[in-house]
């Protein structure tokens, strides 16, 4: 029987599909530094893992069994993907599976930093009893985002469906993508009726220049520094839900002190170990602990995915 280590875990329906083809899917969870010694005493041929487990050279190097490498989500950064393909390791992902659940937490954040609902939220325990009319005069300077122009970074499948949740609110779109020139958008109206609509990429200055909120779906790199802020107008709104470090972090506390940034929103951060004070304690940053991608629909989806891309490299 072959055997499967789902290091971080998969959903019940994937483990049922994998069992019916005959394989042991292992759940519990195995420690960092003792991965080698487990995936060779057990044998195991396809290794599934979340962000959590690092699968590096060394780790590929020492276990000879591993078939398949199986990523849960999107993001490979984890994974020395070429170097498994260099020893005939088969490298898969799920990379629509979470789409929508990431583009929907995007779409709050937006509502959140247009109504500062987190600041909001934060206030109204501690002075709430005392000082009602007060608060309620500090936020009631709110904006509407229907008619404002949403900038998306990045228009592969979560970009666009994003642009889709942006177009049903009534957002302008402006999107910027180096291999991606056009993309059709198909809107589904009262879940029969159907609507395409064509999304042509442009320069990322004049996103940069015309955007009231612009969010980031890009797999690395730093994107966003001094320089890219400098561009933006001013009481531009960002939302990182990609990678920490797109945006860069000192950059934005800059443009955030400045004014010229008026609110920001993340998912995800340089340090996910110990985020700096600056960034948790900002109260024109609204965050979130990395779970863009973590609904029990899309955790569903992906571990369906999962279990049907193991099923057809494996048998």
């Amino acid at each position: 029987m072959k055997k499967i280590l789902a290091n971080d875990g998969m959903e019940d329906e994937g483990i049922r599909m994998l069992e019916k083809e005959g394989f042991m899917v292992v759940t519990e969870k195995v420690p960092q530094d003792e991965l080698v010694e487990v995936i060779n005493v057990e044998n195991f041929v396809a290794l599934v893992v979340r962000s959590a487990t690092r699968v590096d050279k060394s780790l590929i190097d020492a276990c000879p069994s591993l078939r398949l490498i199986a990523r849960g989500g999107v993001g490979m950064d984890n994974i020395d993907v070429e170097h498994a393909k260099s020893k005939n390791i088969q490298v898969v992902n799920t990379p629509a599976a979470s789409s929508l659940s990431v583009a929907e937490l995007v779409m709050g954040h937006i509502f959140t930093m247009a109504r500062s609902l987190d600041d909001s939220n934060r206030s109204m325990p501690v002075k709430g009893h005392s000082d009602f009319a007060q608060l309620k005069k500090k936020y009631s300077k709110g904006t509407e985002v229907g008619g404002k122009t949403l900038g998306i970074i990045g228009f592969g499948r979560i970009g666009q469906c994003l642009g889709k949740l942006g177009l049903g609110v009534g957002m302008n779109i402006l999107a910027f993508d180096p291999y991606i020139p056009e993309a059709t958008l198909e809107m589904s109206l009262n879940g029969s009726q159907k609507v395409n609509v064509n999304i042509k990429t442009g320069p990322i200055d004049k996103l940069l220049a015309e955007s009231d909120f612009i969010s980031l779906h890009v797999p690395g790199g730093k994107v966003i520094t001094h320089k890219e802020i400098k561009q933006m107008k001013k009481g531009v709104m960002l939302v990182n839900a990609s990678r920490g470090g797109v945006i860069e972090e000192q950059a934005l506390l800059d443009g955030l002190n400045s004014g010229h940034i008026a609110h920001a929103a993340l998912d995800v951060f340089e340090d996910e170990k110990s985020p700096r004070e600056e960034i948790l304690h900002h109260h024109k940053i609204s965050m979130t602990p990395h779970i863009a991608g973590s609904t029990e629909e899309a955790q569903q989806r992906i571990g369906k995915e999962l279990a049907e891309k193991i099923i057809h490299f494996l048998k």
